[in-house]
């Protein structure tokens, strides 16, 4: 066992991520598990937090590094993480993701939530066969059936491919499936389509920043009984830098938070709608920091206000 004291002299040191269990990394050094939701309408319980496909796994994915990106799918599951978010869009994240999951036989370990989109994000016309070639595709590379969730990528041609995957979900092939978007222009679509379809999921953006979602999309989906997944909960680079060489407040210790991405993190996950961020990484240790933040005590809604205050402050 090993306290976040003692995580934060060594996570610098190579090696030495495989070895820490995120389930005991908190401020207060107390261990506790992994802090879990249901899927809404079911039993089946996920982390608050889990792993993300773009960015800097893509690249490293890209660019063959698959030592690397088997040690970031190893962390999370040897620490408790089920939650893997990615798209065929997202580069090679996909194929090497999949392989590496075959490989080690961890597809039950990992629920795999994956897009769809052969249209693009114009508003073009998905072509079926194409977008039938893209699902088969998909089962190759990660080698489960059923999936367990589909989502269309960017509200793309929802009539053609959310059609297609009800056909996948009513054969068995899929367990879940929703649709996706992290673009405003799309919000008013998305809430149209929530109230007229049974979506098991959506995957949206939401930040202590960015908190659009809150007005109409949360309390629908929590009204209607669909998962969400939040994509971008850092602000992509945005909160990054606003918090630069900024010290955490005191008052961050009585949620154990540890580290700003705990902070973020934390924010997103507290809200009742959220079923799990799947912020990405390329850093094991940036996993195990992530997956700190589904530990511990979680932002009440004064805590919450207090949160965005204090980032409003910031600039």
């Amino acid at each position: 066992m090993i306290t976040r004291r003692e995580y934060l002299k060594l996570a610098t040191a190579a090696g030495v991520v495989l070895a820490i269990n995120p389930a005991r990394l908190l401020a207060d050094d107390s261990p506790r598990a992994l802090i879990s939701r249901a899927i809404p309408g079911t039993s089946e319980q996920l982390p608050v937090v889990g792993l993300g496909s773009s960015a800097s796994f893509s690249r490293i994915a890209g660019e063959g590094e698959v030592g690397r990106v088997r040690e970031v799918l190893e962390t999370l599951v040897q620490h408790g993480g089920r939650v893997f978010d990615t798209a065929p869009s997202y580069g090679a994240s996909e194929e090497v993701a999949g392989r590496i999951v075959r490989e080690a036989g961890l597809g039950e370990q990992v629920f795999w939530a994956t897009k769809l989109n052969v249209a693009g994000r114009g508003g073009g016309s998905a072509d079926p066969a194409a977008a039938r070639a893209q699902l088969e595709q998909s089962f190759a590379r990660v080698g489960k059936s059923p999936i367990d969730l589909i989502q269309v990528h960017n509200m793309a041609d929802i009539p053609t491919q959310l059609g297609l995957l009800r056909e996948y979900k009513a054969a068995g092939r899929v367990r879940h499936i929703g649709v996706t978007t992290t673009f405003e222009p799309q919000y008013e679509a998305l809430e149209k389509l929530m109230q007229a379809e049974p979506l098991d999921f959506i995957g949206v953006d939401y930040a202590v920043d960015n908190r659009t979602m809150e007005q109409r999309i949360f309390p629908l989906a929590q009204e209607r009984g669909i998962g969400v997944l939040v994509y971008a909960p850092f602000g992509r680079t945005r909160l990054w830098q606003k918090v630069e060489g900024k010290a955490l407040p005191d008052w961050a210790a009585d949620y154990d938070i540890a580290t700003w991405g705990q902070f973020f993190l934390k924010f997103v996950v507290s809200h009742p709608a959220v079923t799990a961020a799947t912020p990405a990484t390329s850093q094991p240790k940036n996993l195990i920091d992530n997956l700190g933040a589904a530990t511990g005590r979680l932002p009440d809604e004064d805590a919450r206000q207090r949160m965005i205050d204090y980032i409003e402050t910031l600039g």
